[in-house]
């Protein structure tokens, strides 16, 4: 919740957010080594303040888009195998699980994206 503010401004408490993915990209690095990273998704139902962009210097500009008009090909190649699963399956009761297996510079997808839904436990 302290990123959120940050970078968007926007305040929001725990039970308006809920986990909706775990996606564990395993980034292939320029000497082959792999550099996995961990990002865990939330929908947020419920915000206050108005969203504004709060770029950080490590970041790029963060932008509001519909879920109907998604940048993907402006987004890293592995983000739309599962982000259109997620809006499908919105507010289902399962949380899904990826393994995306990224090229140097997170540019080129080095295989499938792994996906499995897991029910969520709370």
């Amino acid at each position: 919740m302290r990123e959120l503010w940050e970078e968007s401004g926007v305040v929001t408490f725990p039970k308006y957010l809920q986990e909706v993915a775990e996606v564990d990209f395993h980034n292939e690095m320029e000497n082959k080594d792999i550099f996995l990273c961990r990002v865990h998704y939330f929908f947020c139902y419920k915000w206050f303040e108005i969203p504004e962009s709060r770029p950080k210097e490590y970041m790029i500009n963060p932008t509001w888009f519909l879920k109907s008009h998604m940048p993907y090909e402006r987004m890293m190649p592995a983000d739309e195998d599962y982000i259109t699963l997620l809006f499908k399956r919105e507010n289902s009761g399962w949380i899904l699980k990826a393994k995306a297996f990224m090229g140097s510079n997170q540019t080129k997808v080095l295989k499938p994206t792994e996906i499995s839904w897991v029910l969520r436990s709370d």
